[in-house]
């Protein structure tokens, strides 16, 4: 069956077209589109018309195409941006009438099952269980279990919310960077109340924040997904890139070919969220996911309800 699986969050909103049966998957195409939906929604409660506008436009592409490689069913769900905005029901109209299906605004929750399926798929139980992080653009979701999840909290402290929030110079000044430490600090702190991490055997990272953060640590000279899917960086590895990161200008940061360009305000943030990750809960190391909430979004669709 083939199918399309549709992930508007904070920062992206991006497209895979799968073949799926059961639990294999053949991917179609993959693309992603850096719209920055959640601009300013920390701030002012509400999507901005010209975030919308660039959603739509990405959204008017992705469904040509759907159409062009004849999908046969289209799940798109509305992450963290969207479950903050008051004009949420904006959007969901404009979804509509340029995909045909209604956006899903899904919880935290259905946000954490969705990834932690994408991440883990694949992975030897034996190394459970596992801490899947997926550090988005607005909220960040920890997530523990061994083939199901069995608890999960989505936090906000994401790459362009703490961006927005606290990091207003480039670089950040250290009282910008203690703030932003201070977010997550409280965060991990609600995390450790619902999630007993420290009985995880392997942590999963995830999305884009991550990605890129193991492609520098890396060295890669260019993104190349295959080296980065289930590589193994270190904790000190983690803290070096966060820590050069945070030191850079953005032209620094431009000239790094990995870092995609709708990323590079943000990405310090997002390195920073996984720093703070792997000190408070003294990971040793981060095993790397190129598969994400879109691979788990695509197999919901062929096994309804599973999601």
């Amino acid at each position: 069956m083939r199918v399309g699986a549709v992930d508007c969050g904070t920062n992206s909103v991006r497209l895979l077209v799968a073949d799926v049966e059961g639990r294999d998957k053949c991917d179609v195409h993959r693309e992603m589109r850096v719209v920055r939906l959640g601009q300013d929604v920390d701030r002012t409660g509400e999507l901005a018309p010209e975030a919308l506008e660039r959603t739509r436009l990405a959204l008017v592409d992705y469904a040509a195409t759907c159409r062009a490689l004849g999908v046969r069913a289209v799940r798109m769900v509305a992450t963290s941006a969207t479950r903050d905005a008051g004009n949420r029901s904006v959007f969901a109209d404009m979804v509509r009438g340029v995909m045909g299906v209604e956006p899903e605004v899904i919880s935290g929750a259905e946000e954490a099952a969705l990834s932690f399926d994408g991440a883990t798929h694949g992975l030897d139980p034996r190394e459970g269980p596992f801490l899947a992080i997926d550090i988005g653009g607005g909220s960040t979701e920890l997530v523990l279990g061994t083939t199901a999840v069995e608890s999960a909290l989505s936090v906000d402290v994401g790459s362009v919310r703490l961006t927005e929030r606290h990091l207003h110079d480039d670089p950040p000044t250290p009282a910008q960077v203690a703030a932003a430490k201070a977010d997550v600090d409280e965060a991990i702190a609600r995390v450790r109340e619902v999630v007993p991490v420290e009985s995880a055997r392997t942590a999963v990272g995830l999305a884009g924040s991550v990605t890129t953060v193991a492609a520098l640590a890396l060295e890669l000279t260019e993104y190349d997904s295959d080296r980065i899917h289930l590589s193994r960086i270190s904790a000190d590895d983690v803290r070096a890139v966060s820590r050069q990161l945070l030191s850079m200008t953005a032209p620094e940061r431009a000239a790094r070919a990995v870092i995609h360009p709708g990323r590079l305000d943000v990405i310090s943030a997002g390195a920073l969220v996984l720093a703070t990750l792997v000190d408070r809960l003294d990971l040793p190391e981060v095993l790397v996911s190129e598969w994400d909430i879109l691979d788990g979004i695509a197999w919901s669709i062929h096994r309804p309800g599973a999601a």
